[in-house]
């Protein structure tokens, strides 16, 4: 149940990013389910690849550079899916920003609470 309520929060995440900037656009609810399935499966399993690949680039740029990883990923997602489409790399380092900020900010509604 927990793991459904996560998918949801996050395909509301990815509506709440398109709708706040012009370089992200999604379809509808449903679309935005199916992106929030596929960026969690590439943030897992491509991403540490990516991180492990550019270590050195990282650690030169103090981590930075993982910024950008994050937008090439976000903007890889949006050219793969139909009705989910990022117009750019500034939209997809700004959308991968704001979609982990938003998915953070409602993961709160589903900690547990400690007596």
């Amino acid at each position: 149940m927990r793991l459904i309520l996560i998918w949801i929060f996050n395909a509301i995440a990815l509506l709440a990013v398109a709708y706040l900037l012009p370089g992200i656009h999604v379809d509808g609810f449903i679309s935005a389910l199916i992106a929030a399935v596929l960026l969690g499966l590439i943030n897992t399993l491509l991403r540490p690849l990516l991180i492990l690949l550019t270590l050195p680039v990282t650690v030169l740029s103090l981590g930075l550079f993982i910024l950008v990883i994050n937008g090439l990923l976000f903007w890889f997602a949006g050219s793969v899916l139909k009705g989910f489409e990022v117009n750019g790399f500034w939209a997809g380092v700004m959308g991968a920003l704001l979609y982990s900020a938003f998915s953070f900010v409602l993961s709160l509604f589903l900690r547990k609470k400690v007596s």
